[in-house]
């Protein structure tokens, strides 16, 4: 199977309009445009019956203590763990493109809601966690939104953005169901998989 996702290339920098926070030399950062990017597939393998997309950063801080913290740095040598930025499953069998904007298209304080979609079933991304503590932000964060690392970052972080093709129509998943849901529900119906990379960061000393 093949993945293209429109404007970003491997291992690259992804460019800032698909990013939920950009660099802003005042304040650090300020809110990007928040698109999703274009992904298109072909060569999929015969039986497959839905597909899934999953976009995760696996370089965030395990420890958000010091995390955008003025006069401190998040050290590289700290341990990482996933964040999910994207999922979208029971993408229907004849779909082969998700067009730019059409999950996501500007940073929604308070999120967008899980469910059906334009195209799919959104989950929930880890924004929801993250803001949770921002009361003009806190909400369910669903579907697609972009690369915000904390911008006193020493490590540049990647984003992997993963096609699925999956035996089953549907994964079975409703209601605020998650990344590791997502890859639960996966286990045993993976037909074929499609990975493209893109680098990003907010910290000035790594840009």
């Amino acid at each position: 199977m093949k993945i293209e996702v429109s404007g970003i290339t491997e291992g690259q920098p992804i460019p800032e309009k698909f990013a939920f926070g950009v660099f802003n030399a005042d304040d650090h950062m300020s809110f990007g445009p928040n698109r999703n990017p274009e992904v298109a597939w072909d060569k999929v393998p015969e039986g497959t019956r839905s597909f899934a997309i999953v976009m995760f950063d696996p370089d965030v801080p395990s420890v958000a203590d010091d995390v955008n913290q003025e006069g401190k740095v998040v050290s590289r040598d700290l341990p990482r763990v996933d964040f999910f930025h994207w999922l979208l499953v029971d993408i229907p069998a004849d779909v082969r493109r998700i067009p730019e904007g059409e999950d996501s298209n500007g940073v929604m304080p308070k999120g967008k809601p899980a469910g059906a979609g334009a195209i799919g079933l959104r989950g929930v991304n880890n924004y929801t966690q993250f803001l949770a503590g921002n009361p003009d932000m806190a909400g369910i964060y669903a579907g697609y939104d972009g690369p915000c690392p904390p911008w006193n970052d020493e490590l540049l972080h990647h984003y992997h953005i993963e096609l699925y093709a999956l035996d089953v129509a549907s994964l079975g998943l409703s209601g605020e169901f998650d990344g590791v849901a997502v890859r639960e529900a996966m286990k045993g119906h993976i037909l074929a998989s499609a990975r493209v990379t893109g680098t990003y960061t907010l910290n000035p000393d790594l840009r």
